[in-house]
């Protein structure tokens, strides 16, 4: 995939991420409206959890989804204003690359993500604070569901910054042939990723729904054995999202695959593993579809067709990765490969 494409899947996701916030705190309270009193408690005291501040319905529906889009405005301007797709990070020591920076960096994700988390789950503490009370003074206290969205809050916002930090940076890929030179003294490093827009997209609407069920359940509009409904969507976001990327890199140790935003699972070849490397054209139909799939070709890493690194391995195997600039991925493993043997 190529920078452009990068930015264009990241940027959709997080639109989807921001519109699907947005809908879901505007239809939590009115989905539960003939459960809540005509005034919502939305403010307690500290010190002894009861409810001392109100607004009307329309008003506890309407102003988080306010500060949503106030939020999300301004990490646009500011990216817009920046100008920038990620920070990028060249290979090191005069190394050689494929790849593209980040389409969104670190401190908007973990912003939208916190941001996200913690509105979403303000409202659904008072939602559930509320229901079946006549009065908003009788609401239920919300302490414990605070501490507990605060802390998802965090934890989501420290994944989306370092799954944002991950993305490999660019740096200009080596002129030469399936074998290179290597400068004595200067170590080389070979970067690239791919990521599947359509895979991506299916684990944001898995990812949704689970919210969206888990959600409802918090908030009480639900009873708990539908948060199993949650389990297979969550199940199906996590699978999904994790075969929808993936990073290469070739360095003096070997070839490092790495899986999904977090780079987690990966596999490692040392180069003494390896026997050689070579470029192939693969569709997923050779394979058996996309994402990992085995066959009689081997192991083959399918995010879109066309240019595929694949590396045979001393143990007569092979293990393809569909990635862009393979040709002088496979040339500086086959030097290496050589350098390594002497």
């Amino acid at each position: 995939m190529t920078d452009r494409g990068r930015r264009s899947t990241a940027a959709w996701g997080a639109v989807g991420w921001c519109a699907g916030v947005l809908v879901l705190l505007v239809a939590l309270p009115v989905a539960a409206s003939g459960r809540l009193p005509e005034r919502l408690a939305t403010h307690w005291d500290a010190g002894s959890g009861r409810a001392d501040g109100s607004m009307p319905l329309w008003a506890a529906a309407l102003f988080p989804a306010l500060v949503w889009a106030v939020l999300t405005g301004v990490v646009a301007l500011a990216l817009r204003r920046a100008g920038t797709g990620g920070d990028n990070t060249g290979g090191r020591n005069g190394g050689s690359g494929s790849g593209s920076g980040g389409a969104i960096p670190g401190w908007a994700v973990a912003t939208l993500g916190f941001g996200g988390v913690v509105l979403l789950g303000g409202q659904a503490s008072i939602v559930r604070a509320g229901l079946d009370h006549a009065d908003w003074h009788d609401a239920d206290p919300v302490t414990g569901w605070v501490v507990g969205t605060l802390v998802v809050a965090v934890t989501v916002g420290a994944i989306g910054f370092l799954a944002a930090r991950r993305t490999p940076g660019q740096a200009a890929p080596p002129a030469g042939t399936p074998s290179l030179e290597l400068p004595a003294g200067q170590r080389l490093v070979w970067l690239a990723q791919t990521s599947n827009p359509w895979l991506q997209a299916v684990a944001a609407v898995t990812g949704i729904l689970a919210v969206a069920v888990t959600i409802a359940v918090l908030s009480g509009l639900a009873d708990a054995p539908v948060a199993l409904a949650a389990t297979p969507f969550a199940l199906a976001c996590v699978l999904v999202l994790g075969c929808s990327s993936v990073q290469a890199r070739v360095t003096e140790r070997g070839l490092d695959v790495t899986f999904g935003p977090l780079g987690w699972p990966g596999r490692h070849w040392p180069l003494e593993d390896i026997e050689s490397a070579r470029t192939e054209d693969r569709t997923p139909a050779q394979v058996g579809g996309w994402g990992y799939r085995l066959s009689g070709q081997g192991t083959t890493v399918m995010l879109r067709a066309g240019e595929c690194l694949v590396i045979r391995t001393v143990r007569g195997k092979d293990f393809a990765v569909s990635v862009d600039d393979a040709e002088h991925a496979a040339a500086l493993l086959n030097s290496l490969g050589a350098r390594h043997t002497r």
